[in-house]
């Protein structure tokens, strides 16, 4: 790379480029340069048994299955297109190389697919120093998040008292100060006066908190996998009564509103026991199975149509990088959330 001539503002992202492309001469011999470009962080250049190759470069710090479609739409425009990154998830690389789209890890894992070449390279581990988790403040904890996630819904929240938001999201009041603050911090609480505050930045604090939510929040409510007893079961799910507490998310939630997305898969926010879910809906515990089950973690009843709120059916289907979910995931914004974010 010309470092004289190539200029980057975010110095995370500058060490990512340099960390990447020396790993990728490490494992592969191959020495690239990256060159300016209008509208994109720049243009990767190598060359491999005399052939020349290159591709449109952007450089991530991380890579979500919520960022999946700008890269589908980036590439429409800059083709063939590569993104450098830390790591990428497993499942969003698949993604990526359905969609041809070319990746480089810092660890010199790569992907790239040019004319007359392959290269795809995996199993290489992340280099020593460098984590992929975002530094996040106490928001972004698990408590953090459950209480984002009333304030993402109901922000009138943000109108009572400390104590009394703290009885309606389940929030130990001791916690509420202190997350309070570093929404502020983070420029995502704005004070209109003595005692009332408002959301600012909502469509990046609602990002945010999906990328959280997946790594963080979410592992921490997983209840278990299950198969029905009988596989009709699953086919006939919209049939199945659930217990008051128990509530569809992500697929069959998204069916409900769309009735667009087939569900590959079933996921139920509850507050039942595994003894219950089992008793209830005739379930044997699987760990490949296809229902997921989770601990309900929010402290109002407003669900419509035994699903979750249309915020949580969005994250976690942008969440999962699978193609169909997040096309559905973007019908549901732009019908129940563009207005709100």
């Amino acid at each position: 790379m010309n470092k004289k001539q190539y200029k980057f503002t975010n110095m995370k992202e500058k060490q990512i480029l340099l960390d990447a492309l020396e790993q990728l001469e490490v494992h592969t011999g191959i020495k690239a340069t990256v060159t300016p470009a209008q509208g994109i962080d720049g243009i990767l250049h190598f060359n491999v048994d005399g052939k020349a190759q290159m591709a449109f470069v952007e450089v991530k710090n991380h890579i979500r299955g919520h960022q999946l479609v700008n890269l589908v739409r980036l590439k429409a425009r800059f083709n063939p297109l590569m993104v450098i990154t830390e790591q990428i998830y497993p499942k969003i690389k698949e993604e990526l190389r359905r969609e041809n789209i070319a990746y480089l890890e810092t660890s010199g894992n790569v992907f790239y697919k040019g004319k007359d070449l392959m290269l795809w390279i995996d199993g290489h581990k992340m280099l020593p120093g460098l984590d992929v988790r975002e530094k996040k403040g106490r928001a972004f904890t698990k408590t953090g998040l459950k209480l984002l996630y009333h304030l993402l819904l109901n922000p009138a929240l943000l109108d009572l008292t400390y104590r009394e938001i703290a009885r309606i999201t389940g929030t130990v009041f001791g916690n509420i100060n202190v997350i309070m603050n570093d929404l502020k911090q983070q420029g995502f609480l704005l004070k209109l006066d003595k005692s009332r505050y408002q959301l600012q930045n909502k469509k990046e604090l609602m990002e945010r908190w999906m990328v959280a939510y997946e790594e963080k929040l979410k592992p921490a409510l997983k209840l278990g996998n299950f198969r029905f007893l009988k596989n009709e079961d699953f086919i006939q799910w919209k049939n199945i009564q659930l217990e008051p507490h128990t509530v569809w998310g992500a697929e069959p939630a998204a069916n409900l509103l769309t009735n667009y997305l087939k569900p590959g898969e079933l996921t139920l926010y509850t507050l039942e026991t595994k003894q219950e879910l089992i008793r209830h809906y005739k379930l044997i515990p699987d760990e490949n199975g296809p229902v997921k089950t989770y601990q309900k973690f929010w402290y109002n009843d407003e669900e419509n149509n035994n699903m979750v709120n249309p915020l949580l059916v969005y994250v976690d289907l942008m969440n999962t990088g699978d193609r169909r979910c997040i096309e559905t995931a973007q019908k549901i914004y732009e019908q129940y959330l563009q207005d709100k974010f």
